[in-house]
């Protein structure tokens, strides 16, 4: 693994990352039968203090932590602490100022410059503003996942506003209307990868490119038809109609705006569409690339755990996808120490965890074949410790494998009391968390 640690991590992340490598640490002095470390620092309890030290620390910034923040007297000072406490009485969880951050940041700069390139167009503000909604797309989103698990952002008095903020913005973020709701809440978390998932990766040979060209293809193409048949399969009509209804609804608005400005549409809703559905189906690759050939409908061996910068500073703990996946409704701020509490179930349930590498980077590395690359990140845990690079690649290469229909036959549908054992586990997890 690569011994080096990010400074920009955060610091629950540190705290974790640093307990796992003690974990490493000891594991090979006792198998070399060298004397163990008898330090407590970074040992679980120690740890766990820590983590609880930081868990109700408040986010203003993603790029910035509370302590990087001007204190004491002076002008910025005074307006931070100001702000946070007008904040703090808006969002509902007194730490997730972050989101009215961002917030004010979308709503102040896109929706301005949205406005101008239809009052006057050009080819340089066109293309700057593609540039500056691909910069906000992957906070963004991980906003509107947070919004989207949890029921809104804001406390109820602010409801009219939590409930308004995301048709003004979806679109402009390449989002159409709730389509994000319908596919990843009522859909992919109720499939978890599995066989009558859409964005399930089970069916493709996952390190190659032409499979994952099809993989991407089919959700462009056919999502908007696929989504609502699903729910008419699973007898849920209500959601079809609806998953059908507010699709269609923005493709027409689309359609409208471009017949009346083509240009301006062109860059402020067209191609934004394009780059957040290859960017969603590029993540979901990513996160779901890794399957177990044995148990595969484990959520601790269907995700992944990734200890990184661009995944949990800027994206709000996106990297812990096998915690949320056991418990979608927990916090994002909560990840880091559930990991930590539920420890022996990820060792046992052969989970794996990665370092210095983020979800886009996974899929390109997976695709390249480059295993030797994913070994160097994995942070063993359990067995893996003590297996050498190229084991732990060879491991990697077979969880990329392509299931064939009778697998999928024997694993998911056959093996259904097997698999629902394994979700048992899932489920005691939770509840002890």
């Amino acid at each position: 693994m690569d011994a080096s640690i990010n400074p920009l991590l955060l610091k629950p992340d540190l705290i974790v990352l640093q307990n796992l490598l003690q974990d490493i640490r000891s594991s090979n002095a006792v198998s070399s039968q060298r004397p163990t470390d008898s330090s407590t620092a970074h040992n679980d309890q120690s740890s766990m203090r820590a983590l609880d030290e930081v868990l109700d620390e408040i986010t203003v910034f993603t790029s910035w932590d509370l302590k990087d923040l001007p204190t004491g007297k002076g002008f910025r000072a005074e307006f931070l602490r100001n702000y946070i406490s007008w904040a703090q009485g808006i969002v509902r969880n007194p730490v997730d100022v972050v989101f009215l951050t961002h917030l004010i940041l979308y709503l102040g700069t896109s929706v301005p410059s949205a406005a101008f390139l239809y009052y006057h167009f050009t080819w340089a503000h066109g293309i700057f503003h593609c540039l500056l909604q691909l910069s906000y797309c992957g906070s963004f989103t991980l906003m509107l996942h947070n919004h989207i698990h949890n029921n809104g952002l804001l406390k109820k008095k602010h409801a009219w506003f939590d409930n308004t903020w995301p048709y003004v913005l979806e679109p402009l973020m390449g989002h159409t209307w709730d389509s994000y709701y319908y596919h990843h809440v009522k859909h992919h978390h109720v499939e978890g990868n599995g066989p009558e998932d859409l964005s399930s990766t089970i069916r493709y040979q996952r390190d190659e490119l032409s499979h994952f060209l099809m993989y991407v293809g089919r959700f462009i193409a056919l999502i908007w038809i696929e989504l609502p048949l699903y729910f008419f399969r699973k007898r849920k009509p209500g959601l079809a109609l609806k998953a059908a209804a507010s699709e269609m609804a923005a493709y027409l608005f689309i359609y409208l705006a471009a017949c009346r400005n083509f240009y301006p549409t062109l860059f402020v809703l067209v191609i934004p569409l394009f780059l957040m559905r290859i960017g969603l189906m590029v993540g979901n690759y990513g996160q779901h690339a890794l399957v177990d050939d044995v148990d595969p409908a484990s959520d601790f061996r269907s995700s992944i755990t990734l200890i990184d910068v661009p995944s949990n500073r800027h994206c709000f703990n996106d990297g812990w996808h096998t915690s949320h996946h056991l418990n979608p409704l927990r916090h994002w701020r909560d990840h880091p120490r559930a990991f930590l509490k539920a420890k022996k179930e990820y060792t046992n349930g052969r989970a794996l965890v990665f370092q210095n590498i983020d979800y886009l980077m996974m899929t390109y590395r997976i695709l390249a074949k480059d295993y030797l690359y994913l070994a160097d990140c994995v942070v063993p845990i359990g067995d893996q410790i003590g297996m050498s690079k190229q084991e732990l690649a060879d491991m990697l290469r077979t969880k990329t494998r392509k299931f064939s229909e009778e697998e999928i036959q024997e694993k998911y549908y056959e093996g259904r009391k097997t698999q629902k054992e394994a979700k048992k586990k899932d489920d005691l997890y939770i509840s002890k968390i």
